[in-house]
């Protein structure tokens, strides 16, 4: 990707966090980005490709803050601060957490997101996965967990309670308890 590709994808980031994706608008973006709407169609072809390059760069800036964040000293613990990452208040992360929320909602009604969002959100799933599969460390002979259960279990409420620390109902510090109690609560259920 070029500079100015990635400066036109975190101006849609912007946007899309501003106005939603029924709001965004390529000349929006354009001016956002400093650039003409021109540029933007011969870099992205239309408003879909636009919406699709975001949310795979949403993607990417989420893997880098799990990439950014600490080593931990345990896979619990890196489980927990993969989970726990996005529940920051940052500008930058508060931003991306509503483009995020904002294509969750948008794929009700726009079935063109659904597909790219269910790969996305896949994708995280099973990198979760890949981590649980090292807290639980399951022995020879052991009953092998529900492991991708457990994954979309844990995503789920990340989902749902940064939903509700953006719209104000829940403090950061809050909502990032109840994720660690459900991440205690889901890791109880794998060793039983």
């Amino acid at each position: 990707m070029t500079d100015r590709q990635a400066q036109i994808l975190e101006a849609t980031v912007r946007v899309l966090a501003e106005d939603g994706v029924r709001g965004l608008r390529i000349g929006r973006v354009a001016a956002e980005a400093g650039v003409s709407a021109a540029l933007i169609y011969y870099y992205f072809d239309d408003r879909a490709g636009v919406l699709r390059r975001a949310l795979e760069h949403l993607d990417h800036r989420a893997a880098a803050h799990i990439e950014a964040a600490p080593r931990r000293s345990s896979p619990r613990a890196a489980l927990e601060e993969m989970l726990l990452v996005e529940l920051q208040s940052a500008v930058e992360v508060r931003r991306e957490c509503i483009a995020w929320g904002e294509f969750r909602a948008s794929a009700v009604f726009e079935a063109d997101l659904r597909e790219p969002l269910r790969a996305t959100t896949g994708e995280w799933i099973d990198h979760v996965e890949d981590v649980l599969r090292e807290v639980a460390d399951t022995g020879p002979g052991d009953p092998a967990p529900d492991l991708s259960g457990a994954a979309e279990r844990l995503t789920t409420p990340v989902e749902a309670l940064t939903a509700r620390w953006l719209c104000g109902w829940a403090t950061v510090e809050r909502t990032r308890e109840l994720l660690s109690g459900a991440i205690a609560t889901e890791l109880g259920a794998l060793r039983d």
